[in-house]
């Protein structure tokens, strides 16, 4: 999965690289067929945002959250694209799995 980082009035320093790495991994984990991931940090006064957009084969997602803190904003804004992951991935297990059928009718 390729990790790109770009930031609107915000230095992308090692240290939020390395932490927005560490969170996508449990994205990755559940969602293992995503191609690459654009991460924006933006800030308007004394608000953090982080925008997530993960394009994967098929389908993209994205989230974003505004938090005071950027790292709470990177966890939350995580914890959204992990749902939006989990929540397509059940659809499309749900989808293809065969369907069971009661004869009795």
């Amino acid at each position: 999965m390729n990790v790109q980082l770009s930031g609107h009035h915000v230095e992308v320093t090692p240290a939020i690289s390395a932490y927005i790495t560490d969170k996508l991994s449990r994205v990755k984990r559940h969602f293992d067929q995503a191609i690459e991931v654009h991460a924006t940090f933006s800030t308007d006064k004394n608000l953090q945002k982080a925008s997530l957009r993960l394009h994967s084969k098929g389908h993209d997602f994205q989230a974003e959250h505004v938090e005071a803190d950027l790292y709470a904003a990177i966890d939350l804004v995580v914890d959204k694209l992990d749902r939006q992951v989990t929540k397509h991935k059940t659809k499309m297990q749900e989808h293809h799995s065969p369907v069971k059928r009661d004869n009795a009718a």
